[in-house]
């Protein structure tokens, strides 16, 4: 069988092994140290400023914004829809309630008019946790905007979009928290991890508070709130220095697959995943969507390129889709978008390691299914 292509796997270059040497000559092998501490500030400075917390994972971070947030049981918080279920099962770690707020079509990500009407039945909410779908910003500003007129604080989810940036401005800075993942598939991984973002310095120290067990300073170990294990360790944070010096890069051969997919199916009735003129993603993932009235479906694509050991996905299933989350109100205000993006969709190999020749075989094995 052929080589696998994959839809996105780790690439490392080397110098993550420079900063993981340095871990094991200096014996700093336990959580904590140099790496960490490093670690945020380069994050803190790549992204424009304020602070950054290293994390477990991105899971664990947006927990710690929920909890600065001030979410108590069954308070509501408006949740994107279209979305990985990392994005809002912390809620219901706090035993809170989602409410889903529905996509529109200008990015896959959450509809502003959604969300006022959301805030016209539930006015009491408090917070918003937003994500930028595969590395696409949301209308963060008009967003932005309605959270700070309904005094909710607002969490944006750049799990999948660092290095993004919407009218200039880096994703995972315009709300009171920001949330990064470094898991094996994003954009730079550390293999797992997360990391919290904030210009509210004392938030991003309670946020390590709570990740290192909150332990009290006391000579002898006192708890005097609950506390997590969530803090990155100093041989992961490592890695992701090494490849944060290649960020730019990445981003650049992300975006260099997207427009040869976009280019290549001109002539198709398909449509590549879009963003607004003036956002710049990072390209993590290049999506695909289908025109209504063929009778192919998603997953007869992804399953002919499974058969080729070419590896594709099928888009986020929406949250409200989801047997967990049946009960969950859901906002919609232009039908149900999130729906028919995850009816019609479909996540296309973006391995930065694949080849044009690689890409050609996916393109040419698409093509021949129209």
């Amino acid at each position: 069988m052929s080589e696998k292509i994959w839809l996105s796997s780790p690439t490392m270059h080397g110098d993550e092994l420079i900063f993981v040497q340095e871990a094991f000559d200096t014996n700093w092998v336990a959580p904590l140290g140099p790496n960490v501490n490093s670690f945020e500030e380069e994050i803190a400075s790549y992204i424009g400023g304020g602070y950054a917390a290293a994390l477990a994972s991105g899971t664990s971070a947006i927990h710690l914004a929920v909890k600065l947030a001030g979410v108590k049981s069954s308070d509501i918080v408006f949740c994107s829809d279209l979305t990985f279920s990392a994005t809002v099962n912390p809620v219901s770690y706090e035993k809170a309630v989602q409410v889903f707020i529905d996509s529109e079509y200008d990015t896959w990500n959450v509809d502003p008019k959604a969300l006022e009407k959301a805030f016209e039945k539930y006015p009491n909410c408090k917070c918003v946790i937003i994500a930028n779908l595969y590395g696409v910003p949301a209308k963060l500003d008009e967003i932005s905007d309605i959270c700070k007129k309904h005094n909710a604080v607002l969490i944006e989810d750049a799990a999948e979009s660092l290095s993004a940036t919407y009218k200039g401005k880096q994703t995972g800075t315009f709300g009171k928290y920001g949330i990064l993942s470094f898991n094996g598939n994003k954009i730079i991984t550390t293999s797992g991890g997360g990391m919290l973002l904030s210009d509210d310095k004392e938030a991003i120290e309670k946020s390590r508070f709570w990740a290192t067990q909150s332990r009290d300073r006391a000579p002898w170990y006192q708890h005097s709130e609950l506390g997590y294990n969530y803090r990155m360790s100093n041989v992961v944070a490592g890695i992701g220095r090494g490849q944060l010096l290649h960020i730019e890069k990445h981003r650049e051969l992300k975006k260099s697959i997207y427009m040869n997919y976009k280019e290549a199916f001109e002539d198709l009735p398909i449509t590549m995943n879009p963003y607004l003129p003036y956002s710049e993603p990072n390209f993590w993932l290049s999506c695909a969507l289908l025109d209504k009235g063929y009778n192919i479906h998603p997953m007869d694509i992804i399953d002919e390129l499974a058969s080729h050991n070419i590896e594709a996905r099928p888009i986020w299933k929406p949250m409200h889709m989801q047997p967990f989350f049946e009960s969950n109100d859901f906002i919609s205000a232009n039908g149900n978008v999130s729906s028919d993006i995850f009816n019609r969709g479909l996540c296309l190999p973006s391995d930065i390691k694949m080849t044009k020749k690689a890409q050609d075989k996916v393109i040419n094995i698409i093509k021949s299914m129209f």
